[in-house]
């Protein structure tokens, strides 16, 4: 039996990225499936906080079981920036002046780790669970590839030459942040 799932987002890429991972039981839809167009106002000041919010204004929005995810860049050198405000750290949603304004910070620093965190809250009418993915890496000093989204042309994971913008989505999709927190979510499932 298929299980639907409401993931928190209006970003198709993200619903595609979590579609791929997850086991072919579940049938992921977005907050655009259902036709919401209301921006959820993230005002957390953690990526737990922040990954509840969604998951519970989704859910009580619509009865169905629903996965906020809060992921972001984690940069040693820039005491964790952009972090919590990655989507929106120079402009809303434009990662190319977002990545812009990082390589500007990070002109001249040697400490190129980061790590990628991605945070998913189920919601339902049991309340909330939470799981956890990580994955680290160094930031390049340039774009490289046009694959994946968000940081990804700047991002190189750890034992790769290649940043998650060169890398074919199944590629990605097995080592990445959000993969790990999702095999984490079907364990607990």
């Amino acid at each position: 039996m298929i299980k639907e799932i409401l993931v928190a987002t209006h970003n198709i890429h993200k619903k595609e990225e979590i579609q791929q991972i997850l086991d072919p039981d579940f049938l992921v839809k977005s907050l655009t499936d259902y036709g919401i167009q209301d921006e959820i106002v993230e005002d957390g000041t953690t990526f737990h906080e922040n990954a509840l919010i969604k998951a519970e204004f989704c859910f009580r929005r619509t009865g169905i079981p629903s996965l906020g995810d809060d992921s972001g860049l984690v940069v040693d050198a820039l005491d964790g920036r952009p972090g919590i405000h990655s989507a929106r750290y120079a402009s809303d949603h434009d990662f190319p002046t977002n990545i812009a304004k990082v390589l500007e910070e990070m002109e001249g620093i040697e400490n190129r780790k980061a790590h990628f965190i991605t945070v998913l809250c189920y919601f339902t009418e049991e309340g909330a669970q939470y799981f956890e993915g990580t994955v680290d890496g160094t930031l390049l000093q340039e774009n490289k590839g046009h694959k994946g989204f968000g940081y990804d042309p700047i991002f190189v994971p750890e034992g790769f030459e290649k940043t998650f913008a060169e890398m074919p989505a199944e590629e990605k999709n097995q080592i990445s942040h959000r993969k790990r927190a999702l095999e984490k979510f079907l364990v607990g499932y």
